[in-house]
């Protein structure tokens, strides 16, 4: 029997999508136009799923077909089916990392053969740029050119750093061990620019009265949100006159382009971001080819 949306029953569900968007934010670094549309998808998905069941943990991949099918005879094109598609599978995932469902129905579902879109990241010279740019001669300057300078020599989420707790940071070792999504330690490696900014803010907060144990305070001693972490972010992305919407995933991308571009092993980048699944971490490959075909033909006499 083929199920129909019923949008007569309240959706029920609504409450875990404001939870998801606003993970989608901090963490996806999405574009406002693409978390509108994401935001529309996913709604449109959980008044399908409210008048037929009342778990989420009952929802298959029937369901989520019978979904697409409809959308389907309903003329959607190709492109915004496979983008429904993602924001299904992106939201079920985040249902799993926070433990409201035990699995995730879209996982591994085909979707229209699309391009895939290339993460943004900056340039070597944009990242010299933005990690000058605090003023360190303050202590809050000193706190944020640690923030920005671990953004890019971990790769680590803001999530992961907003949260980072001192205990983790170990510069004997040159390493943080970070606590990511599903609850995965994992270890990894500081740059002796991030060790030296580190110990720089260590010695300031030492002499703060922090209330929290996380490794980054605010000047009243209390761990930092992802907005003020966000925030910081962007304004001396403003400071470096960087014409670009940067944002703490942006460096995430960086960290991992950079690397790959210089010769990095992929499954050494895929357990320093923390990635599950070493395809998430192929697409910065593509990022990497493109650069490489670009100057070859811009460079080679006879591309």
């Amino acid at each position: 029997m083929t199920l129909q949306p019923n949008h007569d029953k309240p959706n029920r569900f609504a409450h875990h999508l404001d939870r998801y968007l606003q993970s989608a934010v901090f963490e996806m670094g999405l574009s406002e136009k693409t978390l509108n549309a994401y935001t529309a998808d996913i709604n449109r998905y959980l008044s399908f799923i409210a008048g037929h069941l009342r778990d989420l943990n009952d929802v298959s991949r029937d369901h989520i077909l019978e979904h697409l099918v409809a959308l389907h005879n309903e003329g959607l094109s190709t492109r915004s089916i496979a983008r429904h598609l993602s924001a299904i599978r992106q939201f079920h995932q985040f249902l799993c990392d926070e433990h409201v469902t035990e699995t995730n129905p879209a996982a591994g579902f085909d979707s229209p053969r699309l391009t895939r879109a290339l993460p943004h990241d900056l340039s070597q010279t944009e990242i010299e740029r933005l990690l000058d740019a605090p003023d360190s001669t303050t202590p809050d300057g000193v706190r944020d050119a640690a923030i920005l300078e671990l953004f890019y020599s971990t790769g680590l989420r803001i999530s992961e750093l907003a949260t980072l707790p001192l205990r983790s940071i170990s510069l004997e070792e040159s390493a943080l061990r970070v606590q990511g999504k599903g609850a995965k330690v994992r270890l990894v490696p500081l740059g002796n620019r991030a060790i030296e900014r580190v110990r720089a803010w260590l010695t300031i907060r030492a002499e703060t009265q922090a209330i929290d144990n996380t490794l980054f305070v605010n000047p009243r001693g209390r761990r930092m949100s992802r907005t003020s972490v966000w925030q910081i972010v962007k304004r001396y992305a403003r400071f470096a006159n960087i014409d670009k919407n940067v944002t703490p995933h942006m460096l995430r991308h960086s960290f991992a382009t950079h690397l790959l571009d210089n010769g990095a092993d992929l499954r050494a980048v895929q357990e320093m971001l923390g990635h599950s699944d070493i395809a998430t971490t192929q697409i910065y490959t593509h990022v990497s080819v493109d650069r490489l075909t670009k100057a070859h033909r811009e460079f080679h006499p006879r591309a």
